[in-house]
């Protein structure tokens, strides 16, 4: 029997015109300072970015998102931006960056830029105007500044927590020297909130979004979007450690507010515009996170963004049943808005799969983890709507666990003193050849180590043995990527459940593309008979191994 779930209007007929590229698409996130290093320097840029495109496009993504490469001193690499039209130049120049553009575009590929709203740099313009304008000044109106409680001053103005820790107020000296204000940062001190509730900020933001569309971007993947604006009256919390705690953006006086919707309104008319002047279509992509699949439905409506990421796959347990819970809510919900659901195992910011599924850290020479994320990757390319694959995702890297802590950068450990929730190990620069560090990685004659350290097991996940090894994590990304390009069942359309154990998920999409996940650790009977079209691991005709995916092809009629 089969249960079907609506997952939005569906591939176009050949009669009728093609739907935007993004609708389905699959875009490998960039994190420019890990991918490749062309000067020597240890630190990647986006000369070794385009040097990597021929490998991306065998890999057969649609295209990449480039984290933040603009002015920034660094706290929060990238994160906290001081000029947004210009390239830091550890990353290279505008010049390179039309390269890359170029070069993208030559071979099929869509560019993506990483945008920061929330907040800028504590070294741009505009904050620095701020500081030397003095209290109550107009420059400090594009900021959240207030007076501090208390008969001093000397209290912050609410009792809100960074998400990075400590406070989420900073006092400042003023120009006199004497103890002033107090500014608002959700981050660290370095990433000051902007105000926009400020015409100002609004109408910069726009004219930035047309500077890189003007220089041939493809749309935008924008940071905490579902940020931006503050309850107007900073009220004090009844759980102000809550965003400290979780490190996500939990408090409702600082995150959600209704008003960030007509940013969006106001982004996506811009990108609309450009659609309409020459055809190709532009995307907003943003990283909402919000607590159900149908308030992240209300950020996708038609006229705002095009997407968001659906971040609850990526944080549900290996387990069946909520797995299914999840895929429901997502495609009920988000699909139903005529947007496709944007599907995300890995990113940046979180534990990679090999290690998140292993169960606890440290137990990843099992290869538990690395079956249970092949077996997740083959289920989340056959997902209705579009996906993104984080850099190194398509090696099986697992986290780097055990980085020293000189060497950690993540503010997040320097601002609490705990390694929890670090993000460095995420981030460690990818494995290109050979045997030792940098491992291909720096490119240049100086020969500098990368930024941060590799390990020597990396030599195991290098990209010249995963080509070389039909076997590998590459290869079963490539194959799942082209039978999802190839075949129509793939990307939009519908998808209807099968009756299966508890432990399995068996999805039918489209004509009979069936996709099985057996989440159990014991073998099950296949659902449907023959060999697999495509699996995570070895798969007998007839039977479902444990932490493994499939795809078959067969009648519907017989599932």
């Amino acid at each position: 029997m089969l249960s079907t779930l609506p997952a939005g209007s569906g591939r176009p007929s050949p009669t009728t015109t093609a739907a935007p590229w993004w609708r389905d698409a699959v875009i490998y996130q960039v994190y420019v300072r890990s991918f490749l290093d062309s000067t020597g320097d240890g630190i990647g840029d986006l000369a070794g970015v385009r040097a990597g495109l021929p490998y991306l496009k065998k890999l057969g993504v649609d295209g990449i998102w480039l984290s933040p490469f603009y002015p920034s001193p660094q706290h929060d690499h990238g994160y906290d931006v001081a000029d947004y039209r210009a390239v830091d130049p550890v990353y290279g120049d505008l010049t390179e960056f039309d390269r890359l553009v170029c070069a993208s575009h030559r071979i099929g590929l869509k560019v993506l830029l990483d945008i920061v709203p929330n907040h800028c740099s504590s070294e741009h313009p505009w904050f620095r105007e701020a500081l030397a304008a003095g209290p109550r000044a107009a420059a400090r109106s594009r900021f959240h500044f207030a007076p501090g409680r208390g008969a001093d001053g000397s209290e912050p103005p609410n009792n809100w927590r960074a998400m990075f820790g400590g406070p989420a107020w900073t006092r400042v000296t003023e120009p006199d020297g004497t103890p002033g204000e107090w500014y608002l940062h959700l981050f660290t001190p370095e990433q000051p909130d902007l105000n926009w509730r400020h015409q100002e900020v609004g109408d910069e933001f726009e004219q930035v979004l047309r500077f890189w569309l003007d220089r041939g971007v493809d749309g935008f993947r924008i940071d905490v979007a579902a940020g931006l604006f503050k309850h107007p009256e900073l009220p004090d919390s009844e759980d102000p450690e809550a965003d400290e705690r979780s490190r996500d953006s939990v408090n409702p006086l600082a995150w959600n507010q209704p008003e960030v919707h007509g940013v969006w309104r106001r982004w996506r008319a811009v990108c609309d515009e450009y659609t309409a002047r020459d055809g190709e279509h532009r995307l907003l992509v943003g990283e909402v996170s919000v607590p159900t699949a149908r308030e992240h439905a209300l950020y996708v409506r038609p006229d705002e963004l095009h997407q968001a990421f659906f971040f609850d796959l990526l944080s549900a347990p290996w387990d069946a049943a909520a797995f299914r819970t999840t895929i429901d809510a997502a495609v009920r919900d988000i699909a139903g808005t005529g947007s496709t659901v944007t599907w995300v195992l890995n990113n940046h910011d979180q534990v990679r799969t090999v290690t998140r599924y292993a169960g606890e850290p440290g137990v990843e020479g099992s290869g538990l983890g690395a079956a249970r994320a092949r077996a997740a990757a083959l289920l989340m390319l056959a997902l209705p709507g579009a996906a993104y694959v984080y850099q190194g995702e398509e090696l099986g890297l697992p986290e780097v666990l055990d980085l020293p802590d000189d060497v950690l950068t993540d503010p997040i450990f320097s601002r609490t003193g705990s390694r929890k929730h670090v993000r460095d190990g995420c981030r460690v620069p990818l494995p290109w050849s050979g045997h030792a560090s940098p491992f291909g990685f720096s490119q240049g004659a100086a020969g500098a180590q990368p930024w941060l350290p590799q390990p020597s097991w990396f030599a195991d996940h290098a990209t010249d043995r995963a080509l070389a090894d039909t076997s590998s994590f590459w290869h079963l990304y490539r194959e799942g990527l082209q039978l999802r390009r190839s075949m129509p069942q793939l990307g939009e359309g519908p998808l209807r459940w099968l009756e299966t154990p508890p432990q399995v998920l068996a999805m039918v999409r489209g004509d009979g593309l069936v996709c099985a996940v057996n989440f159990g650790s014991d073998p099950v009977p296949a659902p449907v008979p023959g060999a697999p079209l495509l699996a995570s691991g070895p798969c007998p005709d007839g039977v479902l191994p444990g932490a493994t995916a499939a795809w078959w092809i067969t009648d519907l009629k017989t599932a």
